[in-house]
């Protein structure tokens, strides 16, 4: 499947990616210059993106990098004109693992040959305000998918950037549950017209409430599923057996990862609850 591009509002274009798990990027036009936030992890697909700012005749001013997972990152190096931008955590979690990860890929993946790791410097903590050209752009930090993640919300054009806070089905492993549900609930007190998931198709204004809905009452259901599972002695092969639908989504989505992502958020939680429950037994 080729690159995708789309054409949200005025000045908002989304790139959806054929190469890998249908990730998104999302390019916001300003008077002043172009916002990138995240980039692809291919650099045939990005260099599309960055062609298509030169068919503006216009160039990046900032990339902003959602968090520290590859397949948002790896195009970054090629808007060497732009300040990158990312939470704190992205940069500590890409100074400890980003160097031997991209080694590591590039020995599999030929097409990551050309890729340079590009840290983000411009970093922040909690919120930060960009005012740029006529737009306001607002980041929060977001974990729960990861430690490091963050949104982007365009206030001018009601655009939520939600990251893979907002996927098909929402991915704890490497994060953490109640973060995620907290993370999805402080993004329906923002009022969007469009909300561009980290994977898959954009949401438009009247299927964003039963999506974050739909992702919470899966993530509390997989939580109660897998906790009654384990009280009754389920080994965790055992734990597998639990749907993606019994917990209210689609397994359809993204070319049927959804339901990989989901089988890996049950033996994730699987394994934390029974660590949880030997740590208490044993105090």
């Amino acid at each position: 499947m080729p690159l995708k591009r789309d054409r949200i509002s005025e000045g908002v274009y989304v790139f959806t990616s054929g190469a890998y798990a249908e990730v998104t990027a999302t390019v916001i036009f300003t008077t002043e210059g172009a916002i990138v936030v995240d980039t692809l992890p291919f650099p045939q697909e990005t260099r599309h993106i960055r062609e298509f700012l030169n068919q503006r005749r216009t160039k990046a001013l900032y990339v902003i990098n959602t968090h520290s997972h590859a397949d948002h990152i790896y195009g970054t190096y090629l808007f060497p004109e732009a300040e990158v931008i990312a939470h704190y955590q992205c940069r500590r979690l890409m100074e400890r693992h980003a160097e031997e990860a991209l080694a590591n890929a590039k020995l599999q993946t030929p097409q990551l040959a050309d890729v340079k790791l590009r840290y983000p410097e411009l970093l922040f903590n909690e919120t930060m305000t960009l005012r740029v050209g006529g737009k306001t752009i607002e980041l929060n930090y977001s974990p729960g998918h990861s430690r490091d993640v963050i949104t982007v919300y365009s206030v001018e054009d009601r655009l939520m950037v939600a990251s893979d806070t907002v996927m098909p089905v929402p991915y704890v492993v490497g994060g953490d549950l109640d973060d995620m549900i907290a993370s999805i609930t402080a993004i329906k007190q923002k009022s969007m017209e469009n909300l561009v998931q980290g994977h898959g198709e954009v949401l438009l204004r009247g299927e964003i409430e039963e999506t974050l809905d739909a992702n919470i009452a899966y993530l509390k259901t997989l939580d109660r599923l897998v906790r009654e599972r384990i009280a009754r002695g389920v080994p965790r092969t055992g734990i597998l057996d639990i749907t993606i639908e019994e917990c209210g989504l689609s397994r359809i989505p993204l070319g049927g990862l959804a339901q990989k992502l989901h089988q890996a958020n049950l033996l994730t939680l699987y394994d934390i609850y029974r660590s949880e429950m030997k740590a208490r037994r044993g105090a």
